[in-house]
């Protein structure tokens, strides 16, 4: 695993084995607690994380995560990019299908993910790989 913080809010992780996706998830929790988020949605956070770091690793064998925190106005948020260089996703629209899954597992998918987060953004193409990238914003009180 090789672990590059860009300042105290952003880092990006080398995902190449289970171990990583553990590492990533705690990195996660840490930035998605330290910016204020509520343990629910701090789940949500990491589930969606997990989600799209195991599909990386069943998919393409390895990968790029970026967690970093993000500003809008006056609200901030978390950005979450993952990108590998797989062979893409053969059906984009087939992937987006609640209960749809190619590896026979129960993960929650792509459609999980996406409600998860506040916005959800998929590029991929064949031979091309892929790139998910989700936000959520923290809720005001």
């Amino acid at each position: 695993m090789r672990l590059d913080r860009h300042s105290a809010r952003s880092l990006e992780i080398s995902i190449e084995s289970d171990s990583d996706l553990l590492a990533a998830r705690q990195e996660a929790r840490a930035i998605a607690f330290e910016l204020g988020f509520s343990l629910t949605a701090v789940v949500g956070i990491v589930t969606a994380l997990s989600e799209m770091t195991r599909n990386m690793l069943t998919y393409a064998g390895r990968g790029e995560l970026r967690i970093e925190s993000i500003r809008d106005g006056d609200r901030s948020g978390i950005l979450i990019t993952a990108r590998d260089e797989g062979p893409g996703i053969p059906d984009l629209q087939k992937a987006m299908m609640d209960g749809y899954s190619t590896s026979g597992g129960l993960g929650i998918g792509l459609p999980g993910i996406k409600r998860l987060m506040d916005s959800f953004e998929v590029h991929t193409g064949p031979e091309k790989g892929t790139t998910v990238i989700v936000r959520k914003w923290l809720e005001k009180h």
